[in-house]
C-alpha cells in the first residue's frame, strides 16, 4: 500500500482527521476517534463511519482506474454492527469487481479491537477525462 497524502486532501478529511491509504484493488482510512465524532448519546456518528468506508472504497477505487480518470459514488448499502465510542476506527475496503464503467467493492470497519463496527457495499462510476 502507498499512503495517499500525496494526493490532495479535502475539507471532510481535514475536519474529522482521517488519513487514507491505498494500495492495488485496495483502500483504508482510519482515524482517532475524539469528541468531534460523537452522536448526542456520547457514541461516534453513524456518518463518521460512513464517511471511513465511502473514502475507502474510493481509493480501492482509484487504485484500478486509469490514472487520468476519476471515480463517483453510485450507491452504498450500510450496515451498522456496534457503537464505537474511543480509540481508532478503520475502515478497510477491497475491489471485488472492476470494469470499464463501474467498481464494485466492499468495506469493513472496525474499532482497536478487531470488532466489527460497519460494513458496506458499493458501486462506484468510473468516470473519463472530460475533453479539453
Amino acid at each position: 500500500m502507498t499512503d495517499a497524502s500525496d494526493n490532495r486532501s479535502f475539507p471532510l478529511q481535514e475536519f474529522l482527521g482521517f488519513t487514507i491509504v491505498k494500495g492495488d484493488g485496495t483502500g483504508t482510512a482510519s482515524l482517532d476517534l475524539d469528541d468531534r465524532h460523537h452522536n448526542p448519546n456520547g457514541v461516534a456518528h453513524g456518518s463518521v463511519a460512513f464517511a471511513l468506508m465511502d473514502t475507502a472504497m474510493g481509493a480501492a477505487a482509484v487504485s484500478v482506474i486509469a490514472e487520468d480518470h476519476t471515480c463517483a459514488t453510485i450507491e452504498m448499502h450500510t450496515r451498522f454492527h456496534r457503537p464505537a465510542v474511543d480509540g481508532a476506527l478503520t475502515a478497510r475496503a477491497t475491489v471485488l469487481t472492476a470494469g470499464s464503467r463501474v467498481v464494485q467493492l466492499e468495506c469493513k470497519t472496525t474499532d482497536d479491537d478487531g470488532q466489527l463496527v460497519a460494513s458496506s457495499t458499493g458501486s462506484f462510476a468510473v468516470l473519463r477525462p472530460r475533453p479539453g
